[in-house]
């Protein structure tokens, strides 16, 4: 997270949600108010942790394309 420091969340219990199945496949849990997101292919790695307003803005710009690398 930008500009602070990442919550210390326990994430081995979390719910994780998959969007989709395949390449590039993310995966989303819900978490004490924040939203953790990781790759599926590699569920031990480290986890992105958005806050509600930070995770708002991801998915309206990524609704938007601004992450469109095609």
């Amino acid at each position: 997270m930008v500009g602070r420091a990442r919550p210390e969340l326990d994430l081995s219990g979390a719910d994780w949600q998959s969007g989709s199945k395949g390449a590039g496949d993310v995966q989303i849990a819900f978490v004490e108010g924040f939203i953790a997101m990781r790759n599926a292919a590699n569920p031990v790695g480290s986890s992105v942790i958005f806050d509600p307003a930070q995770w708002r803005a991801f998915v309206v710009n990524a609704r938007a394309g601004a992450f469109d690398l095609t």
